[in-house]
């Protein structure tokens, strides 16, 4: 089945003519296409079957939340392993160097946040951050695969602007909402490793302080990348029009009354013209 999916991709990309930066990218959004579609359905199931939708405050009632049922400890330990596994395969895959260092960047944030929520059972609010995000990312992603298929397809990546800018607004409320006053409010305040209880102010705060940074910083080279393309298009806006007032500039001689084609003189109808006959004196 692998053995296909590389072979379409190849044919695919020997059509679209990408080169190799966006050739890599493009095989990277196809993959992660299917990943974040499969995580996004899964993670909606689970807290569609959990409640957690119709109660949003079984997301810090009850805390610790260390008794997990199977379908919610077998996705934890999918998404874990998925993020593990995509660290050797930057190796494999021969990723160019300038592109590691991006990866890792968000290989190493989705295993950091996701092991913090299992282990500080915390699992229930990150259930709802995984689906957004993943939801997110898909957009973003599908918007990517249309824009390197047909570089006139840049509707998507405007609703993927809006989808991205809720994910952070969202994710932000829902963890004051959850941590700082949620769990602020429980009862069983204090740290207890047998019980799982993670419930101090420095936990709260470190907890906030980091989601706090990671929104922000993405939201930061979101808005970098919006100005970034919005200069390109003003560059490109201002060479069209340069190249259009050039063409209405440049003096019109010869094709004003006929056309040279070979070195022979044609007239506007492409008929050559007949010479005047001379009046005998």
């Amino acid at each position: 089945h692998s053995h296909g999916v590389i072979t379409h991709a190849c044919i695919l990309n020997r059509r679209l003519h990408l080169s190799k930066s966006k050739n890599t990218k493009f095989n990277e959004s196809g993959q992660l296409c299917v990943f974040h579609l499969v995580s996004s359905v899964w993670s909606f199931y689970i807290l569609v079957t959990e409640g957690y939708l119709l109660h949003p405050s079984s997301l810090w009632e009850n805390y610790p939340h260390s008794h997990l049922r199977f379908q919610v400890k077998f996705f934890y330990l999918t998404q874990l392993a998925y993020w593990l596994h995509a660290l050797p395969e930057l190796y494999f895959q021969k990723v160019r160097k300038e592109e590691i260092s991006r990866q890792l960047q968000y290989i190493c944030l989705y295993l950091l946040h996701i092991s913090a929520a299992y282990l500080l059972n915390l699992t229930r609010v990150g259930l709802v951050l995984l689906f957004l995000q993943y939801v997110s990312e898909l957009g973003f992603h599908i918007a990517r695969l249309l824009y390197f298929t047909d570089e006139s397809h840049q509707k998507m990546f405007d609703l993927w602007a809006i989808s991205f800018v809720f994910t952070r607004m969202v994710t932000l409320t829902l963890m004051f909402l959850s941590v700082g006053f949620g769990l602020a409010r429980a009862e069983n305040q204090g740290l207890d490793l047998e019980m799982g209880n993670f419930n101090t102010v420095l936990i709260r705060m470190t907890v906030l302080l980091l989601v706090c940074l990671t929104q922000s910083w993405l939201l930061w080279k979101f808005i970098r990348f919006q100005l970034r393309c919005w200069r390109e298009f003003r560059h490109e806006q201002a060479v069209r029009k340069r190249t259009a007032a050039k063409q209405t500039l440049r003096p019109l001689k010869r094709d004003s009354l006929a056309h040279h084609e070979n070195g022979v003189l044609k007239a506007e109808n492409g008929a050559s013209p007949r010479t005047k006959k001379l009046k005998s004196p």
